[in-house]
């Protein structure tokens, strides 16, 4: 299953996935309680200005809900082939050490 998260409005989610013909969960967390509780929220940089907000990152939770692998600081372009490979991987071999 995939699931989205950002401090972003539930009305903001829903126009998102209607623009993007997105089919997966989107969870809204404006307290961002989870957000910081993964580690996605720290200083960013833009045009030489520091700020804080979200760290575009991806968390493979395996079944129990071990984290399994974490991709932070997440770059578009690529990310999603990554994260195939790795779950390919997975299913073929399993998680490392079961």
């Amino acid at each position: 299953m995939v699931i989205g998260v950002s401090a972003d409005s539930v009305e903001s989610h829903e126009r998102f996935a209607r623009k993007n013909d997105l089919h997966v969960l989107l969870l809204s967390d404006p307290g961002r309680t989870a957000i910081e509780a993964y580690g996605a929220w720290g200083k960013k940089k833009m045009y030489g200005k520091e700020y804080e907000g979200i760290v575009r990152s991806t968390f493979l939770i395996d079944p129990a809900g071990v984290v399994r692998w974490v991709w932070p600081s997440v770059r578009v372009a690529g990310h999603a082939e990554e994260v195939l490979d790795t779950l390919r991987r997975v299913r073929k071999e399993g998680f490392p050490g079961h």
